[in-house]
């Protein structure tokens, strides 16, 4: 280990002594975010080991203190190296125009995991990436369900004629109690089709990662594609537990990452072999895109209606679409519109929160 790497996991040493849960994997990841930034740059350091060794706002004042007093010798607390302005803000709480009872301020700061959620992921830091990517086990997705066709037996709901006759028959005729049954649920299939052209690329593995959560709840109705020049099928990767090891793999089997887009030809290739024979039927499909098509927009069009007569329901995310000033005018989301039940946005942690209970309810 060099000898910067020795000071750095001397720190994180320190703070575990200072009562931080630090694991050997916490500074694995902030070995490799401080490798990825300037180990010459304070700032860097400081912001690097907040985000991966400490476990919640509670840790920050100990590490605080630590880190002043490991890399500044200053052991006053609240040493912070500026990076960032901490959005802050007041908010009176005096009752009516009278301020003759004191003044009654409170001074409010969002946390940095709050923010985070809500930051654009194409704009993160190394370091922050690192820490969005752990905030990606807090999504806690629920698979939509659907009637099934098979009947169970219920304290309410329709007759069932079969098994009143069959009670009253042990009667010997003799009335006895009515019998009921109700339909069963059943899970319903969720497709996710990714898009991994160079347009999306800075998308491209937050979708995945979100993607690995769905397939983790529910292994066995969940399929994903990643679409672009070609068609892949990701889901036996994405069924591996560890996030990271099932990203590898996924990458591995991805022949057109950051390639050209032939959404509409892709689409077809979809449907004709995986689509129409059952994997779409009556599935919640949601097609991860900014819409941005080389070929043909009109075969788009005809592909989406298509798609929306197999499945129940039609999702497209859109990274775009929860920035200020979106307008849907790319000719592949205009062709597509019209055959959306839900266009939604998809380029932060609380997008996707916000995509998973519109899947959800579905």
């Amino acid at each position: 280990m060099a000898a910067p790497d020795l000071a750095l996991a001397g720190f994180a040493t320190a703070l575990r002594h200072a009562g931080l849960a630090v694991t050997a994997d916490r500074v694995h990841l902030f070995l490799q975010a401080v490798a990825s930034l300037d180990a010459t740059l304070t700032a860097d350091v400081y912001w690097a080991g907040r985000a991966a060794l400490c476990s919640g706002p509670d840790d920050t004042a100990r590490y605080d203190e630590v880190f002043a007093a490991w890399f500044t010798g200053d052991r006053s607390r609240g040493v912070v190296p500026s990076r960032t302005p901490q959005p802050s803000v007041q908010a009176n709480l005096g009752e009516g125009a009278d301020e003759t009872e004191g003044d009654h301020t409170l001074n409010v700061s969002a946390s940095t995991t709050e923010v985070l959620r809500h930051r654009d992921v194409a704009e993160l830091s190394a370091a922050d990436r690192a820490e969005l990517a752990r905030l990606f086990g807090t999504l806690r997705p629920q698979t939509p369900m659907r009637r099934a066709n098979r009947r169970r037996p219920s304290h309410r709901g329709e007759i069932d004629p079969r098994r009143t006759l069959r009670a009253q028959l042990r009667q010997v005729g003799e009335p006895g109690r009515v019998r009921y049954r109700r339909r069963s649920v059943r899970p319903r299939r969720v497709v996710v089709l990714i898009d991994v052209s160079g347009s999306m690329r800075p998308y491209a593995d937050s979708l995945l990662r979100l993607a690995h959560v769905m397939v983790q709840q529910a292994p066995r109705s969940v399929e994903v594609f990643t679409i672009g020049t070609r068609l892949t099928r990701v889901t036996p990767a994405l069924r591996r537990r560890d996030p990271e090891f099932a990203l590898r793999l996924a990458g591995d089997v991805v022949p057109d990452w950051s390639g050209g887009t032939r959404l509409g030809e892709v689409l077809k290739v979809f449907l004709d072999r995986w689509g129409q024979r059952g994997t779409a039927r009556r599935a919640v499909v949601v097609v991860c895109s900014d819409g941005w098509e080389r070929g043909d927009a009109s075969l788009l069009g005809a592909q989406l209606q298509r798609l929306a007569g197999l499945a129940h329901r039609v999702v497209w995310l859109n990274p775009h679409r929860g920035k200020r000033g979106y307008e849907p005018v790319q000719a592949g989301i205009v062709a597509v519109l019209p055959h959306l039940d839900d266009l939604v946005a998809g380029h932060s942690l609380a997008s996707f929160a916000e995509l998973l209970e519109v899947v959800a309810d579905a």
